[in-house]
């Protein structure tokens, strides 16, 4: 008879659900739900407005997630869902909320639903900028062992530049809240009615590793002396290693959400992070590329070299038995979507809608035709900052080589260029430092939808790209591992490379370089890393400067 599992994905706009089977991978079924109140970077729900740089979420669009896509994807795999063995959940990260002593989030509360500090902070929400770089100026000052796992920077992206934020601008939301918890957990939380932080989410988003654990208080207390026992008093929730079982559903959520009783729920993950068994990675040398409203690159390695710029690196972070690195790009998507919504002629819009097309689809067409070069266009990517390899949120984008023969289409390219290049900057920074990176993977929406697109990454990375096989890579990720967590006695595995083997999906499309497109991009890239450096690493910080005027 066969056994299923549910893979449960909650990204930066929406949530899915898939059902697969455990034997091979394939996925029955799939549903999507949209958060309601998407991302919240001009006002709170009751119009408060928001700072530039802020972005929010509210927590109870998640619970939303749950209602319509668990019972919808039961229903549309057409079984018995006393077959399901198990559910594994991932999320985009670091997303946090201030949560009270009974795991209520703070902006329900009476009193709070006004307080911006009190909603969920997003991933890149990245007013937490002044904290980062004080975070980062003081564990260089002490020499802190922990910060070169890290790329030698703090970012605002994380979870605890976020915490000093409210500690210093909203004490009294700090004061009421019990813990600070990633969404992932609190997710776990809602199903399972038990609180355990992910061993993923808390090495990478809460400087926590295995062997020496968390920053010390004598640290905190150098940032800001009511920091000192932060640890013991907000981040209190036990840390459980992945591909584990967190606990059984609740018999209340289990009859809300047409479950079987007493399913295991296994140990979350982070969203990027579950791309890795769903591709089939399971060795040094190969790295991945989740391509969607931002961009994370992860990588597996042996030796746990420090790689400076990344994210973190964590052992046993994603695969037991090896050092897991993360990079990323702030925007990738959103990049696109950017020229789309603000730059775009209102006549290609009805040249597209004439013809039935999405306007990115049009413009992709239209991009296609350029040869690379063609369009004297050459861009920054750092619309939303950079997340590597430079690790710093006030950096902001650029366009060189503008003409008043420059059309949208030639933007366009030279907007996925711009991220073709910066992902090749983390390649060569991993190469440079002793991670091997020798086989590429790439999932996520662009990798399956925008073949132009790959086709650039290829060229630019002069690496064949080999596209992942499910257009819910994170889920079925997810799925993997608790198929591994709950074991072959429950109709599992023994084992996550024994699930990987079995469950991961990889399409036989590979993107190869063209060489005469090679030539062009060797040049285009060598001037973009003469501006990377530029405007990047402090020579003329004018970016920085107009950021100031603008006011932040």
């Amino acid at each position: 008879m066969s056994k299923y599992v549910i893979g449960l994905d909650y990204g930066t706009l929406s949530g899915r659900a898939v059902v697969v089977d455990v034997k091979d991978g394939r996925q029955l079924a799939s549903a999507v739900y949209e958060y309601p109140h998407a991302v919240m970077d001009r006002c709170l729900p009751d119009g408060t407005p928001l700072p530039a740089d802020w972005a929010l979420q509210h927590p109870a669009d998640y619970i939303e997630v749950l209602e319509n896509t668990l019972p919808q994807v039961v229903e549309k795999a057409g079984i018995n869902k006393e077959d399901i063995i198990a559910l594994g959940l991932d999320f985009t990260s670091s997303t946090v909320m201030p949560v009270d002593a009974k795991g209520m989030p703070l902006c329900f509360m009476e009193g709070f639903q006004h307080e911006k500090h009190a909603y969920v902070k997003l991933w890149k929400h990245h007013g937490a900028q002044e904290q980062a770089d004080r975070m980062t100026r003081v564990a260089q000052e002490r020499n802190e062992p922990w910060l070169e796992n890290y790329g030698g920077k703090v970012s605002s992206e994380w979870a605890l530049p976020k915490l000093l934020e409210v500690m210093e601008e909203a004490p009294q939301v700090y004061a009421a809240m019990d813990e600070w918890i990633e969404a992932l957990d609190w997710v776990s939380f809602q199903l399972t009615g038990k609180l355990i932080r992910s061993y993923c989410a808390a090495g990478y988003k809460f400087l926590w590793n295995k062997h020496t654990g968390f920053p010390s208080e004598d640290y905190f207390a150098a940032v800001h002396p009511d920091f000192a026992r932060v640890m013991h008093e907000k981040v209190k929730a036990p840390i459980q290693e992945l591909v584990s079982v967190a606990a059984p559903v609740t018999d209340e959520m289990a009859e809300r959400l047409n479950l079987p009783k007493g399913l295991p729920v296994c140990v979350g993950i982070l969203d990027a992070h579950a791309g890795v068994p769903a591709v089939g990675m399971t060795k040094p040398g190969q790295l991945m590329i989740v391509m969607g409203t931002s961009a994370c690159f992860m990588a597996l390695s042996d030796n746990g070299a420090p790689v400076k710029g990344i994210c973190g690196a964590l052992e046993d972070g994603i695969l037991p038995g090896y050092f897991c690195y993360e990079a990323g790009q702030s925007c990738m998507g959103d990049h696109y979507a950017w020229l789309t919504k603000n730059a775009v002629p209102r006549e290609y819009f009805a040249e597209a809608e004439k013809r039935g097309m999405h306007i990115q689809t049009y413009l992709t067409e239209l991009a296609d035709k350029l040869r690379p070069g063609e369009s004297g266009l050459l861009a920054l990517d750092w619309w939303n900052g950079n997340r590597s390899v430079l690790v710093d949120f006030d950096l902001t984008g650029m366009i060189l080589g503008l003409t008043l023969q420059t059309r949208a289409e030639e933007i366009y390219r030279a907007l996925i260029e711009a991220t073709a290049y910066g992902s090749r900057m983390i390649v060569e920074t991993f190469r440079e430092s002793g991670v091997e990176v020798n086989e590429l993977f790439a999932t996520g929406g662009i990798s399956q939808k925008n073949a132009m697109a790959m086709q650039i990454y290829a060229d630019v990375l002069n690496m064949p790209v080999r596209i992942a096989g499910s257009d819910q890579g994170p889920a079925l990720g997810s799925a993997i591992l608790a198929a591994a967590a709950v074991g072959k006695e429950k109709g599992g595995y023994d084992g996550h490379l024994e699930a990987i083997r079995a469950m991961a999906q990889t399409e036989q499309k590979i993107y190869m370089p063209i060489a005469e497109n090679v030539k062009v991009y060797e040049q285009l890239f060598s001037e973009y890393r003469k501006l990377h450096d530029y405007f990047g690493r402090g020579e003329n910080d004018v970016m920085k400067r107009l950021k100031k005027l603008r006011g932040k």
